[in-house]
This record gives C-alpha cells, sequence and structure tokens, in this order.
C-alpha cells in the first residue's frame, strides 16, 4: 500500500471517529489540542500528517496510534486456520496469534482416543460452545454434560478437563493468554519428571 493510500486511509478513519462520536472540529481540536483549521485540513487531505499531530488524535478519539495505521489488505482480514493435530484432538486457530485483545479464538474437534488427564488449573476464564456433538466438562467435584448449541463459561482457577462424551465433539473457544499455555499444543509447560 502506498503512502498517499495509507495517509487517505488515516484521514476517513479521523472523520469517521470523530463524526461516530458526534464530534464537531471544534470538540475534538479542544481534545488534543490542535486548531480546528489544521484538524479540517488534515481530514480533507490539503495538509500532510504528521506523527506528531497522530498521536494526541488518536488518544483523543478514543483509539491507538497502531488503529490508526494499520493495514488494511486482505491478509488482516481472512485468516486461513492450518489443524495442529495430537492424539485425539485437532485445533484450528480462528484468530491470530498473541490477537491485540489478548484472547486466542479457537475450534477444538476431541474424540475418545485424546488422553485422560487430571484436571489442571491456570489463572484465568475460558469460554466455549458446543457445536457438534455432546462434550464432558469436569469442573471441579462436578461432571456437567454441555450439548450441541450450549455454551460454557467458568474460572480457570477451578480444577477442569474437557472430554468427548460418546463420540467426537466440536467446540469454538475462547482462551485467554493463561488458557492459551494450558490447552494449546506447543504452549504446554513440559512435564516434570518424577
Amino acid at each position: 500500500m502506498t503512502q498517499d493510500l495509507i495517509d487517505d486511509v488515516v484521514r476517513q478513519r479521523i472523520r469517521s471517529l470523530r463524526l461516530s462520536l458526534g464530534w464537531t472540529l471544534d470538540t475534538l481540536s479542544s481534545r488534543c489540542y490542535l486548531s480546528p483549521s489544521t484538524l479540517s485540513r488534515i481530514e480533507t487531505g490539503h495538509r500532510r500528517i504528521a506523527l506528531d499531530q497522530l498521536v494526541p488524535i488518536a488518544q483523543a478519539l478514543g483509539t491507538t496510534l497502531d488503529q490508526l495505521v494499520e493495514s488494511e489488505g486482505d491478509d488482516d482480514v481472512v485468516i486461513r486456520p492450518e489443524p495442529e493435530t495430537g492424539i485425539g484432538s485437532t485445533i484450528w486457530l480462528l484468530s491470530r496469534e498473541r490477537d491485540r485483545r489478548g484472547v486466542m479464538i479457537a475450534k477444538m474437534r476431541i474424540t475418545a482416543e485424546r488422553e485422560k488427564t487430571e484436571p489442571q488449573v491456570h489463572p484465568g476464564y475460558e469460554w466455549f460452545t458446543v457445536l457438534k456433538g455432546v462434550l464432558t466438562l469436569r469442573l471441579g467435584e462436578r461432571t456437567i454434560l454441555v450439548r450441541e448449541g450450549q455454551a460454557a463459561e467458568f474460572s480457570t482457577m477451578t480444577p477442569h478437563a474437557l472430554e468427548a462424551n460418546d463420540g467426537p465433539v466440536e467446540l469454538l473457544t475462547i482462551f485467554d493468554h493463561d488458557g492459551e499455555r494450558a490447552h494449546l499444543p506447543g504452549h504446554r509447560p513440559a512435564k516434570r519428571q518424577a
């Protein structure tokens, strides 16, 4: 993307964010300490955008510099998940690793071949919905069947384990950073040798 195209995108974003907040140029001006005429020239393309102007504009609009200038290409939109397969489980990452929101979204398929483990704990929360099949959620002292179309959310400081119940189960799940390390292949801590 050329610099002129990036500038045009940034200008559109500034104007759109300002208008979505219901602000006039004067309102934005009072919040970012740039004159209304400077802001008008920036929005209309009659003035080059300087970095020292973008930072206060972004802050005033409640966004970040990164979000104002990020690329609009298809590579930033379309995610082409590659399956990560283990014994009895397959995971497709549906969000970019180290997502800026601090979460990882994944589709999981669990079968009876998955090794049964002791319930684990880690900081954070976990959320999932069952897309197909029935999941056995061992949560503390409880065993809960979560059926197709149902969802579950719980503190991961409660010992928990996910298992297929009477056939394969597919989930859509959201992990925070701690859940990612605990549940996703390649992110798990090494087992200690006894």
